[in-house]
């Protein structure tokens, strides 16, 4: 295969929501190209993407898949991308590497939820962007409307390149900056290049006129040619364009029917001789503090953005050249892992299909196989000098279950498939929680847990159930109280006593000191659990020997670990130990722990104690015509509505909502919002439950 420098190489991400046509539109490019023959559908689950058999038995993207085509001496590296939220981290994870986006919206929907989640990642990491209104030619079709969706999403800076036009019959585009109409047959291909037609001729100049002024906004040097000549010729604007579109400030608009080959060769020639490639784009900073140089001059540095597993051939590690070369053969060191890898062979990947290559140079995307120590988010790097590229932030898990297996046999087995399940998706959470004793699985959604439980059976043969975690619960007090306990055991020998009288407190930030006791010693605990424990030695005449308070402290502590109501921890507490007895013989540091304990405990339980329940800060969006089911659900689960935001056509809801509540959250929002609502969950705090939950709960643990 050739073997294109990095000025010839463009890596364009198509992303967009749920049947958008992103697939559909990456086969019809490399159909355009005649790298394909024949074109495949979705529905013939034949594709170059969406070719895995879970992909074909569900109908939908769900990872990101890397392919190439090449148009005119240019070699485009496309990334098909699920569109689905669920999936997120695969779309995250190909935006990274991207040197220009593909947002392509459906023309019948317009801007949806799932487009403005796609956005703000796009716009957080400031990549190039242009839009492509698709089905223009389907007869529910809404091009201006869909075009005032995009321009409601990023503001003015959305401009027209091309705008449907139906011309005897027949569709057609016209297209602004050609200053040409393209008009297409039934079966699309390529179009008959005509003349503007006369009605359409004020609103394209028009138009023509808008891009030129857009074009000439982004470059000082245009700006007075723009000036001097009252115009820009076809170069200089694709010139303001490509700066517009670098510094994310212009997003050109094309329209296409990527079902029958419209628009598709004009879409590929824009990415050709104007999008952004990755020599053009703005180096970045390693961990270390260098810059990267984009240059094949430079030591070589690979950023893994994509691990996958297959059953036949190990795992696929995807990555991108983002300085130097690489050859087959190369040794590369691992950043994070400091191991050495070799590069026993590279591939340019078209879906499944392996194409071996020699060489890649920077800019450009490839594959290799059967890396040791490698894993998603890694650097690759020559030279002497570490390089380490930062990695990609995934969000947090929006569901969690505990993950068990179903034969017993099978929990290693499950532990170890998850643990790579992890490395290839990042946005699939794996830890043990030591407060409950349960394995927990952390992940974005229902769907996106179907498809690990998919991959767990079909190609690491593990079933799994999936049940609700236990809540995390804590104990604490809500008024002081006194208690003592006195341990005595007698069995011949040495014997054990110890007699502790203390008194506890709620403790809180910043509150004063106690009164009516004699203060001679302090410790403040920060508890592994949250909260603290601050212990006073308030012992007076020698009682009780110095020496037994640690002890006594520590039994308070296993108190603390277990507390009496549900076995939860205790946190946020205070003990004065002002009294007690000891034995000059039978006195020892376990009989102190034990007196300690004991007191401890029946002070607890005669101090108003009260549950804490873990409350999550709840940010939900949702249309407008939707918040009055989500208010009633909200309320339903104990949720305090802290606040309200318009935001076009969305209402976001900002609320505190009790974890306990929010199980199945996920599958429910999406039930009564068909699909149409997102949300953001983070913990908030740990708050007191009402007396009828804490009844509920204490009887279930007795």
């Amino acid at each position: 295969m050739k073997v294109f420098d990095d000025k010839h190489i463009k890596n364009v991400v198509f992303v967009g929501a749920h049947h958008c046509g992103k697939t559909t539109l990456s086969e019809t490019m490399l159909f355009e190209a005649g790298l394909l023959k024949r074109r495949g559908t979705v529905e013939d689950k034949n594709t170059v993407s969406d070719y895995h058999e879970i992909e074909q038995e569900r109908g939908a993207s769900i990872y990101a898949t890397p392919m190439h085509t090449e148009w005119r001496n240019y070699k485009i590296n496309i990334i098909d991308t699920p569109g689905l939220d669920d999936f997120i981290g695969e779309i995250i994870s190909s935006i990274r590497v991207g040197d220009t986006v593909v947002n392509v919206i459906n023309a019948r929907q317009g801007v949806e939820v799932g487009t403005e989640i796609i956005w703000n990642y796009i716009d957080k990491y400031h990549r190039p962007t242009l839009f492509v209104i698709n089905q223009i030619d389907h007869p529910d079709a809404k091009f201006d409307e869909s075009f005032n969706n995009i321009k409601g999403l990023v503001g003015n800076n959305a401009v027209k390149i091309q705008y449907p036009y139906i011309l005897d019959g027949a569709q057609c585009i016209i297209d602004v900056l050609k200053m040409k109409c393209y008009k297409f047959g039934p079966e699309g291909g390529k179009p008959e290049k005509l003349e503007i037609p006369e009605d359409q001729k004020e609103l394209a100049d028009a138009l023509h006129n808008e891009l030129v002024e857009k074009a000439a906004e982004n470059d000082e040097e245009l700006m007075e040619l723009y000036f001097d000549k009252g115009s820009l010729n076809e170069d200089e604007m694709r010139k303001g364009i490509k700066i517009g579109m670098m510094n994310h400030e212009l997003f050109p608009v094309f329209c296409v029917s990527a079902l029958n080959d419209m628009g598709t060769g004009r879409l590929m020639g824009f990415i050709d001789n104007v999008a952004p490639g990755a020599s053009e784009l703005k180096g970045e900073q390693s961990k270390e503090g260098n810059d990267i140089v984009p240059s094949k001059d430079a030591p070589t540095s690979l950023f893994v953005f994509k691990t996958l597993y297959q059953p036949n051939l190990g795992q696929i590690t995807f990555f991108k050249v983002k300085s130097g070369e690489v050859n087959a053969n190369d040794k590369l060191t691992n950043s994070r892992a400091d191991e050495v890898e070799i590069m026993n062979q590279l591939f340019i990947m078209d879906g499944k299909n392996r194409e071996p290559v020699e060489k890649l140079t920077v800019g450009d995307i490839g594959a290799t196989l059967k890396l040791k120590y490698t894993k998603t988010n890694d650097t690759l790097y020559s030279g002497k000098e570490p390089i380490t590229i930062k990695e990609i932030q995934f969000p947090k898990p929006r569901i969690t279950k505990r993950v068990t297996a179903v034969d017993k046999k099978d929990e290693e087995k499950l532990s170890e498939a998850l643990k790579r399940i992890h490395s290839q998706d990042q946005t699939v959470i794996i830890k043990f929680s030591n407060e409950t004793k349960e394995q927990l699985l952390g992940c974005q959604g229902e769907l996106h847990l179907a498809t690990i439980d998919w991959t767990l059976k079909n190609l690491y043969g593990v079933t799994a159930k999936y049940e609700r975690p236990k809540i995390q619960y804590r104990e604490t007090i809500q008024r002081s109280s006194s208690a003592s306990y006195k341990h005595r055991k007698q069995s011949g020998g040495s014997g054990q006593f110890g007699e502790v009288h203390m008194k506890i407190e709620p403790w809180f930030e910043d509150m004063p000191e106690p009164e009516g006791f004699n203060l001679r010693g302090k410790e403040e605990i920060d508890l592994p659990w949250g909260g603290k424990l601050v212990f006073y030695n308030c012992i007076v005449g020698g009682v009780i020997d110095q020496r037994y308070l640690p002890s006594v402290m520590k039994g308070g502590l296993e108190v603390m670990e277990e507390g009496p109501l549900t076995g939860s921890f205790i946190r946020d507490v205070r003990v004065m130990v002002y009294d007690g007895k000891m034995h000059s013989v039978d006195s020892n540091d376990i009989s102190f722990k034990i007196a300690g304990a004991h007191a401890f405990k029946e002070a607890f339980l005669n101090a108003s104690p009260k549950l804490l329940e873990p409350t999550n800060e709840l940010v939900v969006k949702v249309p407008e015509e939707m918040v009055g089911n989500v208010m009633t659900d909200l309320q339903s689960r104990r949720s305090l509505i802290q606040g309200f935001e318009n935001l076009d056509n969305y209402q976001v809801l900002k609320c505190l909502t009790p974890a306990a509540e929010l199980y199945g959250y996920s599958t429910d929002l999406r039930s009564l919002t068909q699909g149409k609502a997102t949300f953001t969950s983070t913990f908030s705090s740990y708050e007191l439950v009402p007396a009828n939950v804490q009844k509920d709960l204490v009887k279930e643990e007795v």
